[in-house]
């Protein structure tokens, strides 16, 4: 039986590998292995994708997501209201601050931070919302602008999950106050290894970062500040490069496979990932929810099909974030989609007769 893999980089390096190792061999041979013009460039060629005016290059989206909150000054004694439902960087760039992390729960029906439960959680402590672009999918963007215009909360942007992402139009990571990426591998837009970046369009924070990012050192050896090794490698910024100019097409595959889940997945024991009015889903992932999700797991890992959970344990249920107390009550989403989500195959190239074939077999599960 034909097995169809959740994932699979060699398709992709398959199709690419002779650009990319150009790309990357010309790197080499510069040896400008940290930083460097190469970074530079796709600097500039990804703040002018996500339509800003600043983007920095890092080594990883954590590094990212810590960044942007120290360069706004957020660290002990400071709250940051956040969603659980999320990978657990989200809320440990927020630990690494001395932040607190202050968690609200999701729209069940986007799973993204529901903003109609913000305020309840906003104290004289509050600094910061750190929302997350979930699976590939906006946020909704205009009434939590509206929330923290309105407290002077700043207003970040996790879009780790969200390349090339749009809410009304704009691109996710240019709406807040500053956006983070991360281009782990298996990202919409991923290296060849570990990279992140920041996007803005505030110039004082683009320098903030820059210099956080490397040892803030204007002068060689002459350090201003308490700052970090978060370089991105001139190689992981070729990689990204070359991928950034098929990041469209791949887009535009994914929301194809998308669609064929969408129409031909007809059964009701299972609710599908849905597109929510005025945003543009990148589906980073595929999430389809089933109180019997182990089972139809096992189901279609009996067909062959692979399969991923994002995320089976909340952040707010993992041991560091016990102590903060909370639980099923005050986060009942967040914990039901948890509970129930599965991640079924989605890639630019998957083949239509497979996305075709997977919606075949779960509409065969009948527990």
């Amino acid at each position: 039986m034909k097995r169809i893999p959740y994932f699979d980089l060699k398709d992709q390096y398959n199709q690419i590998g002779p650009e990319l190792e150009k790309r990357i061999i010309k790197s080499l041979k510069s040896t400008n292995y940290t930083l460097g013009p190469e970074v530079d460039f796709f600097e500039k060629k990804f703040s002018e994708f996500i339509g800003t005016n600043y983007c920095v290059g890092l080594n990883t989206g954590t590094s990212a997501l810590h960044l942007a909150l120290l360069s706004y000054g957020i660290g002990p004694g400071d709250e940051v209201i956040t969603v659980s439902m999320t990978f657990i960087a989200s809320i440990m760039a927020i630990s690494y601050t001395g932040a607190k992390p202050v968690f609200v729960d999701v729209d069940e029906l986007t799973q993204t931070m529901n903003p109609e439960l913000i305020i309840k959680k906003i104290t004289s402590r509050t600094k910061a919302i750190l929302l997350v672009h979930l699976y590939g999918q906006c946020a909704e963007m205009d009434e939590i602008i509206k929330i923290a215009k309105k407290y002077n909360l700043i207003l970040i942007e996790d879009s780790s999950q969200a390349h090339g992402a749009k809410y009304k139009k704009k691109n996710a990571g240019s709406i807040g106050d500053i956006g983070t990426f991360s281009f782990y591998p298996g990202k919409n837009l991923g290296a060849c290894g570990e990279g992140g970046a920041i996007t803005t369009n505030n110039k004082k924070i683009c320098k903030k970062i820059s210099e956080l990012r490397n040892w803030s050192q204007p002068i060689r050896y002459t350090h201003t500040q308490i700052s970090y090794n978060y370089r991105m490698d001139g190689i992981q910024a070729s990689s990204l490069i070359v991928k950034l100019k098929h990041l469209p097409k791949w887009t535009k595959k994914r929301r194809i496979i998308a669609k064929i889940y969408q129409e031909k997945i007809k059964t009701d024991k299972i609710k599908i990932a849905c597109e929510a009015k005025g945003r543009f889903h990148v589906y980073h992932v595929f999430s389809v929810f089933s109180e019997k999700s182990n089972s139809l797991k096992q189901h279609l890992v009996k067909n062959n099909i692979g399969t991923n959970n994002h995320y089976p344990i909340p952040a707010h249920l993992q041991k560091p974030y016990i102590s903060l107390g909370y639980s099923g009550k005050d986060l009942p989403i967040t914990e039901k989609l948890s509970k129930y989500q599965l991640s079924i195959p989605i890639y630019p190239e998957m083949k239509v007769s497979d996305a075709k074939f997977v919606s075949k077999i779960i509409n065969k599960f009948n527990q």
